[in-house]
């Protein structure tokens, strides 16, 4: 087993030698200090009085300085004589006093002297130095104690089984990754069936997946229907500011699981301390340490014992290959997004803790919520019974979880903000505009609500379109529809105020967006062909984009994005001018009412024929 390099030591005489100079340093400048008799200083008159008093003892002249003390000879004065006195030396004969040197240091008996100039300073550091001997042979002798009293204790929460613990019945939406874990599940309840046919225990299994989908709920869940410990600590707590604790945390949580085995270890955010070793870093960086140590207790354990690793991360691109491999992490989980029979199933779980009307029908719900994660669901439950407290009932309704949605996408509503008669009606022509391109077009979603009341999110108004169902290719004519969508609140603008807001700053950056991955990603532009100029990092967390071309490419790239873009926006032009009249009738009830639903809206859009519109 891979062990960290010892630092070189120095005898232990070394250190008792430099105390020794250090208290002698002491003995010298401070300490002296210490014996000396504080000097008073007093006039010369208060030295007549005393003198004429019979009270002083002892006299020391030194040209005008005068230096005395008192009868019993305890005290010490000084003071400043005057030129002109010519009878000083008899005077202080006369009254009793006698002319020799004062010593203003004192002389305490030698048992004192020692005691106080060596025995007591050195006491401390005797002190010092047996806890800090202690302490650096438990450090090198691998066992917990650090210097200064820092514990290489892993810190993991350790969870034990429980009647009460969290089971697969828990989790919903995530099927497949419950399938792949229920092995290793299985494994552990009844290993003997896979070492009859020479099956070992996969030692690490990677979760993978967006925030918010369950990664540690599933861990737990593993835990608790193998009903072994769990231990569970997050990346960031094995690093450290010095070099080697890391890798004592690593090696005491694996020394743990060992004694408790068999059990699962579960490592949230794996990625803080799992990153790739690309050579930037010094050979004795603590995150690399602790990097090595992980590989070499995951390659020490055996998986017999009934050890499993877990891990998860949202940034699998970033681990370095070595923990990537098989024989450490066997298997990568992707826990995705749920799709649309997930969304309802993990709506009626959390829906189980929240008192619900009879008639709640979770699909149109989920349909609305596409592309939530299993957190922003839960979320969306809880803002549903919030608003029907506030409301004042005993139970959440349908509204309030229609609503809740709307809360989790856009924001509260921002009742406070009241628009001008003019800005609400610009927004309610923008949002018409959108819809309105919407539903005239193929191969778009249906409009399922418009509003135009603002939201905290900073929208004044926005159009809803809710799929009938999951979809996971999208054709170049739906991209170019979604397109010409966006730029259909711009249009309605231009069409009937002959102006432009920056209401559209969303859509345009959206409709950007859009059509530079159609050119640049998906190969859907017919200068450049099947090439992609565009690498998409961080999938789970937004997706950053990093461009690989020339300039020249790139200018190219920009002036097409431009023309489709543009293209698309004469097409919504085009579509609110051959029906102006019905983008009149349907912004004028908008505002009116603020809020249209899907239904009320085709309802209006029917009522007469209207031309038929191309792709």
């Amino acid at each position: 087993m891979q062990e960290l390099k010892k630092p070189s030591k120095k005898p232990l005489i070394f250190y008792y030698v430099v105390i020794v100079l250090v208290i002698m340093v002491l003995n010298m400048t401070l300490f002296p200090v210490m014996w000396e008799t504080p000097v008073q200083e007093v006039d010369y008159t208060t030295f007549m009085s005393m003198t004429y008093d019979n009270d002083i003892g002892l006299v020391q002249i030194e040209g005008n300085e005068i230096t005395f003390t008192d009868k019993a000879q305890e005290k010490v004065y000084q003071t400043t004589a005057i030129s002109s006195d010519l009878g000083l030396v008899d005077r202080v004969y006369e009254h009793g006093g006698q002319l020799s040197s004062i010593d203003t240091n004192s002389q305490p008996n030698l048992l004192l002297s020692i005691l106080l100039g060596w025995v007591l300073p050195f006491l401390p550091f005797l002190v010092i130095g047996y806890f800090l001997n202690k302490r650096m042979k438990n450090a090198v002798g691998g066992g917990d104690g650090m210097m200064f009293g820092m514990s290489g204790n892993s810190g993991a929460k350790m969870y034990v089984p429980s009647s009460t613990g969290i089971r697969f019945s828990d989790v919903a939406g995530e099927d497949e990754a419950k399938e792949l874990l229920s092995e290793i599940v299985d494994f552990l309840h009844d290993p003997e069936k896979y070492r009859q046919i020479g099956a070992t225990l996969p030692k690490g299994a990677l979760l993978v997946g967006p925030p918010g989908t369950g990664k540690t709920l599933l861990a737990k869940a593993v835990a608790g229907e193998a009903n072994v410990p769990f231990f569970s600590i997050a990346g960031s707590e094995f690093v450290e500011m010095f070099v080697g604790r890391g890798a004592a945390k690593v090696r005491d949580l694996f020394k743990q699981a060992n004694e408790k085995a068999p059990c699962i270890i579960f490592i949230d955010e794996i990625d803080t301390i799992g990153k790739k070793r690309d050579g930037q870093f010094a050979g004795n960086d603590e995150r690399e340490q602790t990097l090595n140590q992980l590989l070499t207790e995951m390659d020490g354990f055996d998986g017999s014992k009934g050890v499993v690793v877990l891990a998860a991360t949202n940034r699998p691109d970033s681990l370095d290959p070595a923990l990537l491999r098989p024989g450490r992490f066997d298997r990568r989980i992707p826990v995705e997004l749920p799709d649309l029979q997930g969304r309802i199933d993990i709506l009626k779980v959390h829906a189980k803790k929240i008192r619900l009307a009879e008639n709640v029908d979770f699909t149109p719900i989920a349909k609305m919520a596409a592309g939530a994660s299993g957190a922003e669901l839960a979320n969306i439950v809880n803002e549903a019974a919030l608003r029907a407290v506030r409301s004042g009932r005993q139970y959440a309704t349908q509204e309030d979880l229609q609503e809740s949605v709307e809360v989790v996408i856009a924001g509260y509503q921002k009742k406070s903000r009241v628009l001008s008669d003019e800005e609400k009606k610009i927004v309610a022509y923008h949002e018409t505009g959108h819809a309105l391109v919407a539903a005239l077009q193929t191969h778009s979603a249906p409009v399922q609500k418009i509003t135009i009341i603002p939201r905290t999110s900073g929208a004044l108004g926005y159009t809803l379109q809710v799929d009938d169902g999951d979809h996971f290719l999208m054709s170049k004519e739906e991209l170019l529809n979604k397109i010409a969508t966006y730029t259909g609140g711009r249009a309605a603008e231009e069409l009937v105020f002959h102006s432009i807001t920056t209401g559209a700053s969303n859509d345009i950056e959206q409709a950007t967006k859009l059509a530079r991955a159609m050119i640049s990603q998906y190969g859907m532009s017919d200068e450049f062909g099947f090439v992609a100029f565009e690498t998409v990092t961080n999938q789970y967390l937004g997706g950053d984009v990093s461009l690989s071309c020339s300039p020249e490419t790139q200018a190219l790239m920009d002036k097409k994005v431009t023309e489709l873009v543009e293209e698309q926006h004469q097409k919504a032009l085009k579509i609110l001018q051959d029906n102006e009249g019905k983008l009149h009738e349907l912004a004028e009830y908008l505002y009116q009412h603020e809020t249209i639903t899907g239904q009320e809206f085709m309802d209006i859009l029917e009522r007469k024929s209207l031309p038929e519109q191309g792709k």
